[in-house]
């Protein structure tokens, strides 16, 4: 991927002193590519509303929302023990499998914290091709993708546990995988879940479209 990372001046000095720091070659944007393993999907903060039944609400975003952090515009600002940066990514390649990593835990000096959001997604046709650079574009031909498994974390930060939904290719039916106990489940009801990491199989024609909605 490509990265754009650009330093930020310390919240605390004076507004002049920034404006200055900002015109010289340290503060300037600065391009990098690297290669990555699995993109990070940040929620955003759970608000803590309740209803007039006085239980939480559980918020829910679209998965084309956290995806935005990588269309190479939207800047975020990472935080270091000394300095802060703003980032912004964009994609160069597509791998046949892309793992997202939807971050739901947090933990500071004290404890774990857990952000209970759901993660609206299609099963199918997720197309990435906007997240690409423009250069990538011309030349992928490929950019839509398929769930093929998906892991969910239920419960307690510290205590819960873990379930997974896998596609069985040969029949295109899903199963949800517990232990040592598997069961049927139906693909609507996959979207429903706390999804903690998912992966995605890239179509390579349009036999690959067909065997996913079981034509």
């Amino acid at each position: 991927m490509r990265i754009f990372s650009k330093k930020l001046p310390h919240p605390d000095l004076p507004p002049e002193e920034k404006e200055a720091l900002l015109l010289t070659e340290d503060y300037q944007e600065v391009m990098s590519e690297a290669p990555f393993l699995y993109l990070t999907l940040d929620l955003p903060t759970a608000p803590l509303y309740k209803d007039e039944k006085e239980q939480l609400i559980i918020p829910q975003v679209p998965l084309f929302n956290i995806l935005t952090k990588f269309n190479g515009n939207t800047e975020k600002e990472y935080k270091t023990y000394k300095e802060n940066f703003l980032k912004r990514f964009q994609l160069l390649r597509l791998p046949p499998y892309l793992i997202f990593y939807i971050k739901r835990f947090t933990k500071n000096n004290f404890f774990v914290e857990k952000n209970p959001t759901i993660v609206n997604f299609p099963i199918t046709s997720v197309d990435l091709r906007e997240y690409l650079t423009e250069e990538a574009q011309a030349t992928e031909k490929h950019t839509t993708y398929d769930l093929i498994a998906n892991v969910v974390h239920d419960g307690k930060p510290t205590e819960g546990s873990y379930r997974i939904h896998v596609l069985h290719h040969g029949t295109g039916k899903w199963y949800e995988l517990q232990d040592l106990q598997v069961t049927d489940i139906l693909p609507q009801m996959i979207t429903l879940s706390e999804a903690y990491i998912q992966i995605w199989k890239r179509r390579q024609s349009e036999e690959d479209e067909d065997s996913h909605t079981g034509a």
